[in-house]
Formats: structure tokens, C-alpha cells, sequence
């Protein structure tokens, strides 16, 4: 049994603050050593529902956020580090993937109010919608999961995290760490509490895999993007396939969803140029 875990940081119980998040901040150990129980405890809970293999995905910011030597089962786990990944917090995610767990995810741009809550890069991205629904960062890459027919099992983060993955991952096991009050207050589980409640999700999800749906998002699929100006959106349109449809609106379609997503990346990597990025 095979665990693929992409895990972000602003989803993680404790915290609120981009202070916590930002290489170089303040309060950025912090923010790690919160964000490594919690992924810590998705191992733990995947290994004791039978996984055999977990592979993790850093896929915040720099996307190499923990110390390996302190992440636990190291005969079971590996890791993908770093940045300018071609397929970003996807990298990994593959037919060999039984199971995905999204650990520390947050809540979109376009949403309701979400700590931290962003689309990929809040710079260039003002909203995402796939075929019509708006979603945030787990949506599109629900993209990739439906492509290789490997269903979400375990989502963590707040309670709009989830109300926006839910239709994507319709039969996945889910934790609640905070409930959002702003953009930047929450009311949060203490991180203990946090910990056990995923490790136990994870134990449960990885037992009831077998179950699950496999594919949330039919083909063909549209990605709308909604971008912050004109000029963004002109410059998304330099990678092929990519339409623009509106002043500030781009759209990207196909019968591939797996390229549809890779499209995607190209424009936010491109577009971070025309964002100041």
C-alpha cells in the first residue's frame, strides 16, 4: 500500500501568521515544528492502517520545509524537496499511488474568509473555477489525482479547506484544525489534539481505500483563472493551449486533465515574472 502525502503549511493547527510560513521569518521554526508533527502524525496513522511505502511532497513555498532526520518511519518514507518541480505539489503523484493525503491545506483566494488563504501564487490568481466550481490549490490538483485514478483519502486544514475539497474527494477521511475567523485569526485545535486526530483519520483512510472513488473530475475539463491584471493574462496566453477569455481571465481545456494541469504550472511560473515574482 502506497501513501503519496503533499503537505502545505498554512492548513497546520498554531498557525495564522504569513510570519510563521516565510524561510527567514521570525516565527518560521515554529511553523515547521508544528508542520512536522502534523505530517508526522499522517505517517504514523498511514503505516498503522497498512501502508508500506509513504512518499512525501514538501509543497510550501521553497518546498523544503522539515528535517528529514526527524521525520519518523525512515524505512518506510521517502522524500521530494525543493523547488521548480515540473509538476509542483503534485510531483510524486503517480499510478502507483494508492492513496493521496493533502496535509496542511488551506482555503482559496476567491473563497470564503480562510487563514492564509491563497491560490498558488496571490500575486497572479484572484480565483479558480474547474468545469464552473470554484476550488483552491486542492481542486486543481485534484486535476492530477482523477488523471491516475488515485482517489484523496485524508484532507487537513480549516473548515473551508474542506468545504472546498469535498467535491473532490467525496469519500475522502478529513481533520479540521482551526476554524478561520479572518484571514489571519482562527480558533484552533490545541496542536496535540490536532496531531491525534489525524493520525487517526489517516489510519482510517488508509484502511478504506479500497472503497473509495477514484476519479472526482470528469474529462473534458475547463480551468478558469481569474488573474490580478490584463497584462497577466496576456502573458499567460504564451504557453500553448492556454486561451484568454475575458480582460482578466484565462481558460485552459482538455480531454488530458493531467495536461491541463501541466498547463497550469507553465502559467504560474510564467506569470510570476509579470507579478513581480
Amino acid at each position: 500500500m502506497k501513501i503519496w502525502i503533499s503537505y502545505d503549511m498554512e492548513g497546520v493547527a498554531g498557525i495564522v501568521d504569513w510570519d510563521q510560513c516565510r524561510p527567514g521569518s521570525d516565527g518560521y521554526a515554529q511553523g515547521c515544528a508544528l508542520l512536522l508533527d502534523e505530517v508526522n502524525a499522517a505517517i504514523e496513522g498511514a503505516v498503522a492502517g497498512g501502508a508500506t511505502e509513504v512518499l512525501l511532497n514538501d509543497s510550501h513555498s521553497r518546498m523544503s520545509n522539515l528535517d528529514p532526520r526527524a521525520v519518523v518511519h525512515p524505512d518506510k518514507v521517502r522524500f521530494i524537496t525543493g523547488r521548480h518541480k515540473p509538476m509542483y505539489m503534485m510531483q510524486g503523484l503517480d499510478s502507483s499511488v494508492d492513496g493521496a493525503f493533502l496535509v496542511g491545506y488551506h482555503g482559496s483566494i476567491s473563497g470564503a474568509p480562510s487563514v492564509l488563504s491563497h491560490t498558488y501564487n496571490p500575486e497572479v490568481f484572484t480565483g479558480a473555477r474547474v468545469n464552473g466550481t470554484w476550488v483552491g490549490e486542492s481542486g486543481i490538483n485534484a486535476l492530477v489525482t482523477s488523471h491516475h485514478g488515485v482517489p484523496i483519502a485524508l484532507v487537513t486544514g480549516d473548515e473551508v479547506t474542506w468545504d472546498e475539497t469535498e467535491p473532490f474527494a467525496p469519500d475522502a477521511e478529513h481533520v479540521v484544525t482551526k476554524t478561520s475567523i479572518t484571514r489571519a485569526s482562527a480558533d484552533a485545535l490545541h496542536p496535540t489534539e490536532s496531531c491525534r486526530r489525524i493520525r487517526a483519520a489517516a489510519q482510517t483512510a488508509v484502511e478504506r481505500i479500497p472503497q473509495m472513488r477514484d476519479r472526482s473530475i470528469d474529462a473534458p475539463a475547463t480551468l478558469e483563472l481569474d488573474v490580478a491584471t490584463a497584462d497577466m493574462a496576456d502573458v499567460a496566453t504564451w504557453v500553448g493551449g492556454v486561451d484568454r477569455t475575458a480582460t482578466r481571465t484565462i481558460a485552459i481545456s482538455g480531454d488530458d486533465l493531467l495536461s491541463v494541469f501541466t498547463r497550469f504550472v507553465a502559467v504560474n511560473y510564467i506569470t510570476r515574472q509579470a507579478g513581480g515574482r
